[in-house]
């Protein structure tokens, strides 16, 4: 064996050992990436159904919303027909009651004044 052949099986050694010393990193590396695509796919498959019960929610409450679009409506043309029969109550019964109550108090008025002056004149 000739000093070329040591040292070319020298260098052939460092370079296998280069090689294994790098390998090692790469095999880690790829368990890495496939752990990492395992993740992902479960992510997936788990974050598909959560999105689905997520539209159908808010469909429903799409749908809830509208009966309570509704309901609000229903509840402003109640209010708006209270408040007319209100008017109207109180132009026809609450007027005249007025004027009844405003004649009956001149009426009592009167009387008094009438009574004071009959009892203070007679005395």
């Amino acid at each position: 064996m000739s000093v070329g052949d040591v040292a070319g099986l020298i260098a052939a050694i460092a370079f296998v050992l280069l090689v294994g010393f790098l390998a090692v990193p790469l095999l880690k590396l790829g368990r890495v990436l496939d752990e990492t695509r395992a993740s992902v796919r479960q992510i997936t498959e788990h974050s598909v159904p959560i999105l689905d019960e997520a539209a159908t929610t808010v469909a429903s409450t799409n749908g809830q919303l509208a009966k309570v679009d509704v309901i609000t409506t229903s509840a402003a043309q109640v209010s708006e027909n209270v408040s007319a029969l209100t008017g109207l109550y109180a132009a026809t019964i609450g007027r005249p009651l007025v004027k009844v109550a405003a004649f009956s108090y001149g009426v009592r008025k009167a009387f008094a004044r009438a009574s004071g002056r009959g009892s203070g004149g007679a005395a």
